[in-house]
């Protein structure tokens, strides 16, 4: 075939080249640093003319053993700036050596689904989709750079060193403009910088590196931005510098053993979520968006080691049932009574007993009791008329016991009413002879116990509007003796 005339001449440099590997330019191609993601690639590659055009049966030719590789050589496909024409299409095959298309255009989709191949790079390429489903890659499997317009699909698949999109550019012509469940990256996965338009779906997939989504943009609004349930990542996770998801962003279920970072902007109003993070598992949660998130968050029945956040960009909705954590960092200490009293459902205890679990450890005993009035303020609230009631009068006696020096401000007012009252109108003696020198303070005094202290309650008789006067002092004393006791039954219990 090597002398076919059926080959044309950018053809025939391609096939003259692959056994030693030497890379084929048809034309230069140049790329500008900092661009815009998918900029690099050819905007014009459907007009380029038969000196750089090369059939796409030549290249799966070359790959699958047309040509052996010259001695002490390693045979790739290196090609850049070439029009490709037909379908690059091998289907379960297996391919021994490197593809590098550089500054390409293809006419249609790339397809090796369920093919073993080596290192794969379609860099600054422009093409209409890429089909990798349940492909193995001993080595990477590279799209840098590259104007995918259409769905990029490599569920199942395999990579031994890595996957990078940094600066690609995808452009779903479904719900999905990149679709990788279960795939395997046994390094990391680069997709810095990358412009998404459609959903991410990286469901049930490993990472055995870190995930780098810094800078990407995800749009695919009303609908799930990025989905990846059960996703298992052992390093890091970075969703920052300018990460924009405009979308629900699903981590339900995922394991991430270093930092979840979030920045940028989590946008999803018209969405269940703007982040449905629960049953998660993750070492370190950072979350400092660039604004307010705007929607609904969800970190409930999560498991974090330490969560870092900022209060100013706390959403109006979050869900906290069920989350535990080791450390809490950030600005703030004093606000997260209310962080934990915004569940859209209504009241929730456990993010209290959660909150004042951690103020304890912390050892601000104070913040702890204040998590634990607010618990009991939000259950009144769910509560029937009766118990609102009597919630509503412990809270303002004695701050259901964790403010009990509430109870002795309350006494002393009544005492000194009290004390005024009877003595611009004592009352009069029982017995006259056995009566000792009236004394309003200490009858006062003892008309608040509910045990009298002092014998005076005993000797005297109030009349007229006095006499009503001790009737409220007797059943308020009571009220604050009961009240006291709930709140000493509360302080003391264990935590």
């Amino acid at each position: 075939m090597a002398r076919s005339p059926r080959l044309s001449e950018a053809e025939r440099k391609l096939w003259n080249a692959f056994p030693t590997g030497e890379t084929v330019e048809l034309a230069p191609v140049t790329t500008g640093p900092g661009s815009p993601a998918g900029d690099n690639a050819p905007k014009d590659g459907e007009s380029w003319g038969p000196d750089r055009t090369i059939r796409a049966g030549v290249i799966t030719s070359l790959l699958l053993g047309a040509r052996e590789a010259a001695p002490g050589s390693v045979a790739a496909v290196r090609l850049r700036g070439a029009r490709i024409t037909g379908s690059l299409a091998i289907l379960c095959g297996t391919v021994e050596h490197e593809l590098i298309l550089s500054g390409c255009h293809l006419d249609e989709p790339v397809l090796l689904t369920d093919t073993t191949t080596r290192t794969v790079r379609l860099t600054d390429c422009k093409l209409p989709g890429f089909s990798g489903g349940g492909m193995r890659v001993a080595g990477h499997l590279s799209l840098s750079g590259s104007n995918i317009t259409g769905t990029v699909r490599m569920a199942r698949a395999q990579f031994e060193s890595g996957l990078w999109l940094a600066g690609t550019r995808l452009t779903a012509d479904d719900v999905w403009a990149l679709s990788a469940g279960s795939m395997v990256v046994e390094s990391g996965a680069t997709m810095r910088n990358a412009d998404i338009t459609g959903g991410v779906r990286l469901a049930g997939t490993r990472v055995n590196g870190d995930l780098n989504l810094e800078g990407t943009a995800i749009r695919n609004p009303g609908q799930r931005a990025l989905v990846a349930d059960n996703m298992v990542v052992e390093g890091t996770v970075h969703c920052t510098h300018g990460f924009t998801a405009l979308g629900c962003v699903r981590l339900r279920g995922a394991r991430i053993n270093g930092t979840l970072s979030f920045g940028g902007t989590l946008r999803s109003p018209d969405t269940p979520y703007a982040l449905h993070a629960s049953h998660m598992e993750v070492r370190e949660l950072y979350l400092k968006p660039a604004e307010p998130i705007d929607g609904v968050v969800s970190l409930a029945h999560s498991r974090v080691g330490t969560l870092q956040d900022d209060p100013d960009t706390w959403p109006d909705k979050l869900r906290l049932n069920g989350l535990t954590y080791d450390r809490l960092r950030g600005r703030g200490v004093n606000r997260r009574i209310s962080w934990a009293s915004r569940d859209p459902e209504g009241f929730r205890p456990q993010p209290y007993e959660q909150l004042a679990a951690w103020y304890l450890r912390d050892g601000n005993d104070a913040l702890a009791r204040r998590a634990q009035l607010a618990k009991l303020r939000g259950r009144r609230r769910t509560q029937g008329r009766g118990l609102r009631l009597w919630g509503r009068l412990l809270d303002v006696t004695v701050g259901y016991g964790y403010r009990p020096w509430l109870a002795g401000v309350w006494f002393a007012l009544l005492l000194v009413a009290g004390t005024a009252a009877f003595a611009l109108n004592p009352p009069r003696p029982l017995k006259p002879a056995e009566a000792p020198v009236f004394d309003s303070f200490a009858y006062t005094f003892d008309l608040l116990l509910p045990l009298p202290a002092f014998g005076q309650r005993e000797m005297f008789d109030p009349a007229g509007w006095t006499q009503g006067l001790a009737y409220v002092l007797v059943v308020a004393g009571w009220i604050l003796a009961t009240a006291l006791i709930t709140g000493a039954t509360r302080v003391l219990r264990p935590q």
